[in-house]
């Protein structure tokens, strides 16, 4: 599954305030189908409630590993409805 991901963010050895914008930044270059591996020593919920407010639900949140020590999340974009899978990828969340 995470060989879909086009960038891998550990955010475990960055600064705390650094954290959030990375992640935002690096959301907001990925093309419709893409998506990121986020890396992290905790569970990122509050980022995924931050995700829901600024991107008004248009990413995918895929837990990959929950805990104790390291949490995997693939965050996505999706592919609009109606429009055809990027090429060399199917558009799915798998």
């Amino acid at each position: 599954m995470t060989q879909n991901a086009k960038a891998t963010i550990d955010v475990r050895h960055i600064i705390p305030r650094a954290r959030h914008p990375l992640i935002f930044s690096t959301f907001d270059h990925l093309d419709a189908g893409e998506a990121l591996l986020l890396v992290n020593d905790h569970d990122p919920k509050p980022l995924f409630y931050q995700f829901q407010a600024a991107s008004k639900g248009e990413f995918t949140w895929d837990y990959l590993e929950t805990g104790p020590n390291v949490w995997q999340v693939r965050i996505g974009k999706p592919v609009p409805e109606g429009s055809a899978a990027p090429v060399g990828g199917c558009g799915c969340n798998h």
